[in-house]
């Protein structure tokens, strides 16, 4: 019987230390509001991004991984900076095509600085003859 009494006390000792607790705890904070973890380090806006800027960008983790608002953001921006990079390659590329068909069809492709233009009526001897 002693035990049943021991147990009733601590178990209302118990209940006693928890709701003073809760009750007289309600006027100081024990965990301080934050403000929710975010992106510190973006991508910059006023310059091409390189690969120090995405070897360098840290997202912030969130409960289940990253936040997809930001890793979104980030993917967003780096495709945009890949099609205009594309984009001035195709440009890049279609002049070089352009100037090298030029320079294919040009009529003294072989000619050397300074020469007259070669007869284009056959191959000729060392005399000059055919």
């Amino acid at each position: 019987m002693h035990v049943f009494w021991f147990l009733l006390l601590t178990m209302a000792v118990v209940v006693a230390a928890v709701t003073l607790a809760v009750v007289g705890g309600g006027g100081s904070a024990v965990l301080q509001d934050v403000e929710p973890e975010r992106l510190t380090d973006p991508l910059p806006a006023n310059r091409p991004v390189g690969r120090a800027d995405v070897e360098a960008m840290r997202l912030p983790m969130a409960v289940r991984g990253y936040r997809m608002t930001d890793v979104d953001e980030a993917l967003g921006r780096l495709g945009a900076e890949l099609a205009e990079r594309d984009a001035h390659i195709a440009e890049l590329e279609s002049a070089l095509a352009g100037a090298q068909a030029t320079a294919v069809t040009g009529p003294d492709l072989f000619k050397r600085p300074g020469e007259a233009p070669a007869a284009q009526d056959g191959p000729r001897d060392e005399e000059g003859e055919r």
